[in-house]
């Protein structure tokens, strides 16, 4: 049976819990101290609007921003 699981330790004593499993071969800890990887929003959405979607966005952005100012 090979499942995997990605949880997360709410309190310290559940580490203890899962080593004491994994001494009495229930369960495998593949990983520890996993750190989410943080993606720049630049990266994750680069290449979604074609380059005119993009420019069209961005014309009307600025104009919105513009008559914000000017209230």
């Amino acid at each position: 049976m090979e499942n995997t699981m990605l949880i997360q330790l709410t309190n310290q004593k559940a580490a203890g819990l899962l080593h004491e499993l994994e001494e009495l071969q229930i369960i495998k800890v593949l990983k520890e101290n996993i750190t989410p990887v943080k993606t720049k929003l630049s990266d994750k959405y680069r290449g979604v609007f074609s380059k005119e979607d993009a420019k069209s966005f961005d014309d009307h952005t600025k104009a919105m921003r513009k008559e914000w100012d000017n209230t």
